[in-house]
């Protein structure tokens, strides 16, 4: 019998997607841990100005 595939199209790009999503949060995350909240977002909003 042969084998079918059920994989759709669009699974790996969705897939990867996830994975990146699920690697920024987990770097928000632990850089907020690592900072504390009012140094993490004085480095959010230097960020956010210096690419704008």
């Amino acid at each position: 019998m042969a084998a079918i595939s059920s994989h759709s199209f669009a699974a790996r790009p969705l897939g990867l997607l996830a994975l990146l999503g699920s690697l920024l949060l987990a770097a928000t995350l632990g850089l907020w841990a690592y900072y504390g909240t009012t140094v993490f977002f004085e480095v959010v909003r230097a960020g956010w100005v210096a690419c704008f």
